[in-house]
């Protein structure tokens, strides 16, 4: 069974410009979500997807330059990106993650990779559903293969196909699903980067650390001995699934 972790990347952003290409401490955010991934054990490959648009050869030659897969598709269908890019690499499971959540954690990763595999009755297993109760910014998605393509083909809804899963999760009864919670909230954490404010947390979070390989429980902890670093980006709105 091969596993491919698909990275979600595009140089457009309408709150913050090439912000996958932006720095954080040396590396570019990009980089660092590949880094991360690439420590996960039930991850065989990690492929970036970005689109095919002019605006995004920056990615492509970025992920040239370090020796990442890239994979370019439709702009707009993000869900037959992702498909094709999985066609592409002969995943069996994709997992979903997004460039903007450079603290990704691979031990979560993991966790959702196994959920799925350890039930063969299982389609879909990701930490938001039905609610979410890690930071936003940790967000994994495990998909199998054929599940993914199921929706690549009866998805009719372009709001829905731009966010890749929708169909999967809000189709009652069409697909098994499983939610992986934690003990308490930190859903009002924001890891995620999408303003420049976003992307000033992030950077205080790596200067702290001077590594990057700090599990998200050591990130939880820093943050509660510096409350007031969550104040960086604490009126940041989340923009949502239609």
């Amino acid at each position: 069974m091969k596993r491919v972790a698909i990275v979600q990347a595009r140089a457009g952003s309408s709150r913050l410009p090439r912000k996958v290409l932006a720095d954080i401490e040396g590396r570019s955010m990009l980089a660092r979500v590949v880094e991360r991934l690439r420590r996960a054990q039930r991850v065989d490959e990690v492929v970036v997807a970005t689109t095919d648009q002019p605006a995004d050869d920056a990615v492509a030659e970025h992920c040239a330059e370090r020796g990442i897969a890239v994979f370019r598709g439709d702009e707009a269908d993000v869900l037959d990106r992702f498909h094709r890019c999985a066609v592409a690499h002969e995943a069996d499971v994709v997992v979903r993650v997004c460039a903007d959540c450079p603290l990704i954690d691979p031990e979560l990763v993991d966790q959702t990779v196994e959920a799925l595999e350890m039930d063969d009755e299982l389609d879909y297993v990701a930490l938001s559903i039905p609610f979410r109760s890690f930071p936003l910014g940790l967000d994994v998605e495990a998909i199998r293969a054929p599940a993914l393509e199921r929706a690549w083909r009866e998805d009719a809804r372009p709001e829905w196909r731009e966010h890749v899963t929708p169909y999967i999760y809000r189709t009652p009864g069409a697909f098994r699903l499983r939610g992986l919670k934690h003990t308490d909230d930190l859903s009002w954490m924001r890891w995620t980067v999408d303003t420049p404010a976003d992307l000033e947390f992030i950077r205080r979070v790596y200067a702290s650390f001077g590594r990057d390989d700090m599990g998200w429980r050591e990130v939880v902890e820093l943050l509660r001995a510096h409350p007031e670093w969550q104040r960086i980006n604490d009126g940041v709105t989340q923009r949502t699934v239609s």
